[in-house]
C-alpha cells in the first residue's frame, strides 16, 4: 500500500478513503452495473436491428418505385396506343403531316419513294400530290393507316406508330 503525504493550509476533520475496485462495491451496486452493461448491449443490438430494417426498407422502396415507374410508363403508352388506334380507326389524322415529317428526316431529297397504306394513298391522291412533286407513292398493304415508310438512295426511314410508342416508353422508363 502506498503512503500519501499532503500539506494542507487547514486541519482536516475527517478523511474517507474509497477503493474504486469491484470488491469495494456492495452487491446492489454490482447488480446495477451488470444490468447497465446488459442494457447497453441490448441497446446496441436494437440500434443495429433498426438500421438493418431501415436499409432493407430503403432498398425495397427503391425497387418498388422503379417497378412502379416502369408500370406507369407502360400504362401511359398503352393508353396512348388505344387513343391513337381509335383516332386512326375514326380517320382522325392527316396523312400529309405524317409524310411531311418523314420527308424532313430524309437523308436525301432525290429519288424518294413513300410506301403508304392503300387507303392513305387514296386520300393523298384526292388532296393532290403537288406538294410532294419529287416523291413517288406506292401502295403497301403491309403498312398501317397513318404510317409510312420512306425509301431513299441513302436508306429507309419508318414512321410506324408502334415504333414511336416504343421510343416514348423507353424515354419514360429512363426518366423515372
Amino acid at each position: 500500500m502506498a503512503t500519501i503525504l499532503l500539506k494542507l493550509a487547514r486541519p482536516v476533520k475527517s478523511i474517507r478513503v474509497c477503493d474504486a475496485s469491484a470488491a469495494a462495491l456492495n452487491a446492489e451496486q454490482i447488480t446495477l452495473m451488470e444490468d447497465l452493461k446488459k442494457q447497453k448491449i441490448l441497446y446496441q443490438q436494437a440500434c443495429r436491428t433498426v438500421q438493418a430494417i431501415s436499409d432493407n426498407f430503403k432498398e425495397n422502396y427503391e425497387t418498388i418505385f422503379a417497378q412502379r415507374n416502369e408500370e406507369i410508363a407502360r400504362l401511359a403508352v398503352e393508353i396512348a396506343r388505344k387513343v391513337l388506334m381509335q383516332a386512326v380507326k375514326d380517320g382522325d389524322y392527316e396523312i400529309e403531316n405524317v409524310i411531311k415529317e418523314i420527308l424532313q428526316n430524309a437523308p436525301s431529297q432525290h429519288n424518294l419513294v413513300v410506301h403508304l397504306n392503300p387507303k392513305d394513298l387514296a386520300a393523298i391522291q384526292q388532296i393532290g400530290t403537288e406538294a410532294f412533286a419529287d416523291v413517288a407513292f406506292v401502295p403497301d398493304n403491309n403498312i398501317g393507316q397513318a404510317e409510312c415508310v420512306l425509301e431513299s438512295p441513302k436508306g429507309i426511314i419508318k414512321s410506324l406508330i408502334d415504333e414511336h410508342l416504343e421510343q416514348i416508353e423507353r424515354a419514360l422508363t429512363k426518366a423515372g
